[in-house]
């Protein structure tokens, strides 16, 4: 089945065609923006209900998305589940859009100084219904809770350091987490987690400001002539150890080169000891060599020896000169004589 649809021809039909439309689409569009409410991912919400058997807050918490919604009878109440930060600080440079500001606390410490302390509160919202349901709708969480819970408790607890105890890192951090837990206690009922708090910045007024740091400094020169003293000390007790050790070590030293020389003597004595004794050795040999050969020469028979060596130097001599007359006259051929003479 075909539908066909005629235009109006006319201007003013025209116009009228698309003055509904448009209306329409308004229409369409305002149904559907009055009848839902659109929930971002980091947020929630809690219903109220203004007549009938359920008029009033509901229990149930609604998550991120799209819910459908009756105009005049019902409304959802939009809360942030995300951690948010409120920021105690004069300084109007430092702010963030991100966070929500109050003055910086002022406080009277115990020995009546004043400081100004800038903190920063991290909280979330665990309860929209209990939240709601305590001090109303929309943000007035922040500045009809938080805020003012906030600044009473920071002032009773940092409010017990004196002026000296504020430079202690340590000791304001244990009174920062001394406000955590009580503001937790008082917070927690009204739906509402404390995630931590952080003193960011503190001061004192000028005079006393430069009173501090003049007494800090004496303190810190105090210190610093006594590390000074130490330090003299624990050098003069390294030159002592430095000098014993040296000391020692010049003994030892001295010790070993007289081990040293007592050695090298030792072995020197030894060994002219041991080469007298061969040389000894030796001698005697050579002694006892020449006494038994001179027993062997004036033996039986040493002149037949004698003789044949005389004749072994003569075999190859053709001239002989030797005085033949006088009392030193030989005759080398008569060596019967000769032998005789042996």
């Amino acid at each position: 089945m075909a539908v066909k649809v005629q235009l109006p021809s006319a201007p003013g039909g025209l116009l009228k065609y698309l003055f509904l439309s448009a209306f329409a689409v308004a229409f369409l569009l305002f149904l559907l923006f009055s009848t839902t409410v659109n929930i971002a991912p980091d947020e929630f919400a809690i219903r109220q209900v203004y007549f009938g058997p359920g008029k009033g807050l509901q229990a149930d918490i609604f998550p991120p998305g799209t819910h459908l919604l009756i105009p005049g009878y019902e409304r959802f109440h939009v809360l942030p589940r995300k951690l948010q930060l409120v920021e105690f600080n004069d300084d109007t440079i430092q702010r963030s859009e991100l966070a929500d500001y109050a003055p910086s606390i002022h406080i009277q410490t115990s020995e009546g100084y004043r400081v100004v302390v800038d903190v920063s509160v991290l909280y979330r919202i665990v309860d929209p219904y209990k939240l709601v349901t305590s001090v109303g709708p929309g943000r007035l969480y922040v500045t009809a809770l938080v805020m003012p819970r906030a600044d009473q408790v920071l002032r009773q607890k940092l409010g017990e350091l004196n002026a000296d105890q504020f430079y202690a890192g340590a000791l304001r951090r244990q009174k920062a987490l001394e406000c955590m837990d009580l503001l937790t206690k008082e917070l927690d009922p009204d739906g509402i987690a404390v995630w931590g708090v952080m003193v960011r910045h503190f001061s004192y007024d000028d005079r006393y400001q430069k009173a501090i740091e003049d007494r800090k400094i004496q303190d810190q020169t105090v210190f610093k002539n006594r590390a000074e003293s130490i330090a003299a000390t624990e050098e003069a007790e390294k030159n002592r150890v430095l000098a014993e050790g040296k000391a020692t070590i010049d003994v030892e030293r001295q010790r070993g080169e007289s081990e040293v020389a007592k050695i090298a003597a030792d072995y020197d004595l030894y060994s002219r000891k041991r080469v007298a004794e061969g040389d000894l050795l030796v001698e005697l040999a050579k002694a006892q060599s020449k006494g038994m050969e001179n027993e062997a020469l004036t033996a039986a028979g040493a002149s037949n020896v004698v003789g044949l060596k005389m004749a072994d130097a003569l075999q190859n001599t053709q001239v002989i000169i030797v005085p033949t007359d006088g009392p030193s006259a030989m005759n080398p051929l008569d060596v019967e004589r000769m032998t005789k003479d042996w």
